[in-house]
């Protein structure tokens, strides 16, 4: 269905906010907090805290299947379904788009993790927290590749401190150049079988370390937002967490945007295009479509945060045409839309563990272990195979079945093998690098269009030589820690044929910063170089991906950038 005219102009607002997740949560928050009366814009449904966290309390017999995913699911959710349980558990799925509904084109593969609510990803995201280094800052200008970012660690730096301090992040202080410190609530504990590994890695290996993931769980204390508790280690997290442990916009920064009464929150609303004005030389709005009613409406506002995600907000980049930016707001350079980068995985290792029979955990921690990148970080850990790095993600575990059975009615010799734990494994999945490429790319398709009239994206990207070669490393390299620590049925594996962008729901790059309006779209502040009142900080702005999970280093930019933005309010 074609979208209907405009028709409402409604009242102005001093910034608009587009998207609410990880992103879009922060830019509320600062913005509101520092007395910009703000307008946040969600194309998805309202999810209030804790009140519309249907499944957080059901256990797998409450469940179809389990928790396997229906037959309804899978018929709707076809591109999603590559990706496996992770995405598919039935407990999770309100909090994932139908693909039928909505559509996008592949030219190659590319797997589009996608959740349109109040919150968007930050409900569902694996929460893992990493700050990048100057190596990774540095990379691109030392070795010619792409562009040069436009900031140094020593610029992020205060503002991840900022943002970890707010969000609450669990961890353990090493004092590694590539892996920088944060301020961190104590760390999880690693079981005795991880507590195993990371000692025979330091008696084998003076390269590398294991430590316990740094993950954006309070584990002490508490923090602001709608009544933010300690972890109860259920790792049911991405079903939303009713005591607001982990962070997510829902339960830390709306709350804090709307505790200001500067915010106006309206969820079922589309933002298609940001409204540019040849005369005054900068946006003066956004347009935006009803999601339930397909009216179109406009909203006014003299600072605009783009924050929907890095596929998202290019999409809505290049559909902003005007005289001056005929092909999309902020594209000078034609890089809008290029250089998508995400972490390529599945490769690593596994293996069974004997000599710990006699020993269990307690709880279900939500968080793994962490191996920091050790390649290409000076004198013998470069290689001349690949650029870049990787790290390791993974940990130890002993399976069962008391999980699934809702009552144990049953005679006595059952029940114990029922509760008896299984064997000891462990396992190192690699997350790795992957360099920016201009012929990765995004692209619209008008002749394909939603049923709000809109054109769809299609994809043209996957990982490169760079990535491949890099992926043979990540499995010896695993294998030969398990095997160091003596374990039994080391198995390598790699997933090439399987792999594709997307899957790491790590989409990064679509509207890259830089010096060079030439060859970038975004200055180091995030904003549009030829248009200063549009700032866009999430996965889009990235110039090279590091490899570690982003989104700490997402809330860190954006958070700078909102500062900027009310310093100059009156300038812009």
């Amino acid at each position: 269905m074609e979208k209907a005219e405009i028709t409402k102009n409604l009242e102005s607002y001093d910034a608009i906010v587009i998207g609410t997740g990880i992103t879009g949560g922060w830019a509320a928050k600062e913005l509101c907090e520092k007395g910009l009366k703000t307008l946040v814009l969600e194309r998805g449904k309202m999810v209030k805290h804790v009140e519309d966290y249907h499944t957080a309390h059901l256990d797998p017999w409450d469940l179809p299947n389990g928790g396997q995913p229906t037959r309804k699911t899978l018929e709707r959710k076809p591109k999603q379904n590559r990706s496996g349980n992770y995405i598919m558990h039935e407990a999770r799925q309100h909090y994932f788009v139908d693909d039928l509904k909505h559509p996008y084109n592949e030219v190659r593969r590319f797997d589009w993790i996608r959740g349109y609510h109040v919150g968007g990803r930050s409900l569902m995201w694996g929460r893992q927290s990493y700050r990048l280094s100057d190596i990774d800052f540095e990379a691109n200008k030392k070795e010619d590749i792409a562009i040069d970012w436009p900031v140094r660690y020593k610029d992020i730096a205060p503002w991840y401190s900022y943002v970890e301090k707010h969000i609450g992040v669990s961890g353990e202080k090493l004092g590694l150049k590539q892996l920088p410190d944060s301020e961190f609530l104590k760390p999880m504990e690693l079981n005795c079988v991880e507590k195993h590994l990371k000692q025979k890695i330091a008696e084998n290996f003076d390269d590398r370390l294991l430590t316990i993931g740094r993950t954006a769980h309070i584990t002490e204390g508490t923090k602001p937002g709608a009544g933010r508790s300690t972890c109860q280690f259920r790792s049911r997290c991405m079903r939303g967490c009713p005591f607001g442990a982990y962070f997510s916009s829902n339960s830390s920064t709306l709350p804090a945007a709307e505790a200001t009464g500067n915010m106006t929150l309206r969820p079922n609303s589309i933002v298609h295009e940001i409204i540019y004005d040849d005369t005054l030389k900068k946006a003066t709005g956004v347009k935006v479509i009803d999601a339930e009613t397909k009216e179109t409406v406009t909203y006014n506002a003299k600072i605009i945060f783009l924050c929907a995600s890095a596929i998202a907000s290019a999409s809505i980049l290049l559909q902003s045409k005007s005289k001056r930016f005929p092909n999309g707001l902020g594209n000078d350079s034609g890089e809008l839309g290029h250089n998508i980068m995400d972490h390529h995985f599945h490769v690593g290792a596994t293996a069974k563990v004997d000599g710990f029979d006699d020993k269990y955990y307690k709880g279900r921690r939500p968080n793994g272990i962490y191996i920091p990148r050790f390649k290409n970080i000076g004198g013998k850990t470069n290689t001349k195979k690949f650029k870049r790095g990787y790290g390791y993600q993974g940990g130890a575990t002993r399976g069962n079945l008391s999980e699934l059975v809702a009552e144990l009615k049953y005679g006595p010799e059952l029940k114990e093998e029922i509760l008896k734990p299984g064997p000891w494994t462990i396992g190192l999945s690699g997350f790795g690098e992957t360099l920016p490429n201009h012929n990765n790319k995004m692209f619209l398709d008008y002749s394909k269009k939603d049923e709000w009239g809109l054109p769809t994206v299609t994809f043209d990207a996957d990982f490169g030589e760079n990535e491949l070669a890099m992926r043979e490393d990540m499995k010896n390299q695993a294998i030969n820690m398990l095997k160091a620590a003596g374990y039994k049925n080391v198995t390598g594996y790699d997933n090439s044929k399987k792999r594709a962008m997307g899957l790491g729901i790590h989409e990064m790059g679509t509207a890259r910063m830089g010096h060079d309006p030439k060859t970038s779209v975004l200055n180091k502040y995030n904003q549009i170089h030829a248009c200063k009142n549009v700032y866009v900080t999430d996965g889009s702005f990235m110039t090279s991906s590091g490899c570690q999970n982003p989104s700490l280093t997402y809330m860190a930019f954006t958070a700078r950038a909102a500062n900027h933005a009310t310093e100059n309010f009156k300038k812009i």
